[in-house]
């Protein structure tokens, strides 16, 4: 709701404070940004920027520190109904996560995307550093890392002894060497299994110890059939964690690719053997979601649709049209002068429009129903685009008109 909001010129007011800054510091750069905003030619703008500054300032005195999370602020002028319906409007959030950005802009919207960033769904990645002298555990959610534990193995290192004594030194080294392995796996279930949303894990160090490890029976079956992928660094430490991350994404982008062909799979076998559990369309799809028997929900990321609502203003009369969003200039023309077909007064008019992803996306979460975004880079996606129309579904059970 927030991001759809538009102020007339730059004068809506996006402020994040994360936690720990001091909310007095934040009082005098606003204090600042006031007397900078009476330079502003057009006398509305300067008033209505000035005004917000204020009702910012106002809202930030009921707060001793910011929250454990952090505080975002938003006010500006909003018209109400066009040009000269202005009203201010203020909005305090506390991020659902800590923040970590401090931002004061001014601009013709709210900008609302740092919060976004936050309500997507954060897949977690365990990634587990090891060689013959140190190991180290962190996690990958989202986009944040963090190390969660570092050891020293106390393996000594390879002798260059000859005779009977190397090989007794060696017979012992490998015995610590098990002893380590078994640490490990103990230190990775400990910090790896209580993590509900952990997609994957990935084995990395500098050079064969990792693969011993992998290969040998010390993870947790359940740990063990997560390994997705086992990495050369040249690093154990937190350098070799940025040297995973770094190549990770290739790697999370392959497993993604595979879950989208397999769920398309699915989707193609259930319209290739007619079994009634699927369907496909923008509104056969609708229906399925409105009477709750879609099980998955399929949409293409290259979907550039809209659901634009349109209303009569003098009888109230509403109707729904879907179309590119490129198009929506083109229709809003359209229905100037065009008569109401319920009370003949060309008095139609845009009330509300929404991306048909978001609006999919709504009905998905009311049916509690899974949703599945394909992206448009692999083949099985290119056919969803283009032969089902981007919108598909896999359903719980059969509808009784199929």
């Amino acid at each position: 709701m927030l991001a759809s909001k538009e102020g007339r010129g730059t004068e809506l007011i996006s402020l994040y404070v994360p936690p720990g800054r001091q909310i007095s510091d934040v009082v005098n750069m606003l204090r600042q940004e006031y007397g900078t905003a009476s330079n502003i030619k057009s006398t509305t703008t300067r008033k209505n920027v000035q005004d917000a500054i204020v009702k910012v300032q106002q809202r930030l005195k009921l707060f001793k520190e910011p929250p454990e999370n952090g505080l975002v602020i938003f006010c500006g002028a909003v018209p109400q109904n066009g040009a000269g319906s202005e009203k201010i409007e203020t909005y305090v959030i506390v991020p659902p996560e800590p923040i970590s950005i401090y931002l004061y802009r001014c601009d013709s919207r709210f900008h609302t995307e740092h919060l976004q960033e936050l309500l997507r769904e954060k897949e977690t990645y365990g990634i587990l550093l090891i060689d013959a002298s140190a190991v180290t555990f962190a996690k990958l959610e989202g986009r944040r890392l963090e190390i969660l534990r570092q050891e020293t193995s106390g393996v000594p290192g390879k002798t260059r002894a000859g005779g009977q004594s190397a090989r007794r030194f060696e017979r012992l080294r490998e015995m610590r060497l098990q002893e380590y392995f078994r640490r490990v796996a103990e230190h990775a279930n400990e910090t790896f299994l209580p993590i509900e949303n952990l997609k994957g894990l990935l084995i990395a160090g500098p050079g064969p110890t990792k693969y011993d490890f992998e290969k040998g029976d010390y993870l947790n079956y359940m740990l063990k059939s997560k390994v997705i992928d086992i990495i050369d660094t040249a690093y154990v430490d937190e350098q070799g964690v940025k040297e995973v991350v770094d190549k990770a994404p290739e790697i999370m982008r392959k497993i993604r690719y595979i879950e989208e062909k397999e769920v398309m799979q699915q989707f193609l076998y259930e319209v290739g053997h007619d079994t009634g559990l699927a369907t496909y369309g923008e509104e056969e799809v609708r229906k399925a979601l409105e009477t709750g028997a879609v099980k998955t929900l399929l949409l293409s990321e290259g979907l550039d649709i809209i659901r634009v609502t349109a209303k009569c203003s003098a009888c109230s009369h509403e109707e729904q049209h879907t179309l590119k969003s490129q198009m929506l200039t083109s229709f809003e023309q359209s229905l100037i002068g065009k008569p109401c077909p319920k009370c003949k007064v060309p008095a139609l008019g845009i009330a509300h429009t929404e991306d048909l992803i978001e609006n999919f996306a709504q009905l998905a979460e009311q049916a509690n129903t899974e949703v599945e975004m394909i992206s448009d880079e692999t083949e099985e996606g290119q056919m969803l685009k283009k032969s089902f129309g981007g919108i598909a579904a896999i359903l719980r059970f059969k509808l009784q008109n199929q």
